[in-house]
């Protein structure tokens, strides 16, 4: 019987330390968007506002979260950005392209495209 509990506890202890080290893959894929927003927001420069349009860009084209969509709120906000920037017509694509992928938001920001275009 003592044979017996080594193994077993040994084994037990392996089952454990596996069971924990998996790694769950999230949602969506930020990027570098916390620092670029943080940089922006604390700066902000023009140059640290073209280092958070690339941050939203890199996060639109290289979705890797197990949606495999843009989080919400992003093209809104990316559009948001571009429209202040002077690119118009592609901010409010990107704006038309939030309510196409997150329909609950077509409220608000159906809001500020109407707002935008006066």
């Amino acid at each position: 019987m003592r044979k017996l509990i080594i193994p077993i506890i040994a084994l037990a202890c392996l089952c454990m330390a596996v069971s924990c080290t998996s790694s769950q893959k999230t949602l969506y894929t930020w990027g570098d968007y916390q620092n670029e927003s943080y940089d922006y927001m604390k700066n902000g420069t023009d140059k640290s506002l073209d280092d958070l349009l690339r941050a939203y860009e890199n996060i639109i084209n290289n979705q890797k979260g197990t949606r495999q969509t843009v989080p919400p709120g992003v093209c809104a906000d990316y559009g948001y950005f571009l429209v202040m920037k002077g690119q118009k017509e592609k901010g409010l694509e990107m704006m038309k392209k939030e309510i196409a992928l997150y329909p609950e938001s077509s409220v608000f920001v159906t809001r500020i495209i109407n707002k935008l275009e006066k």
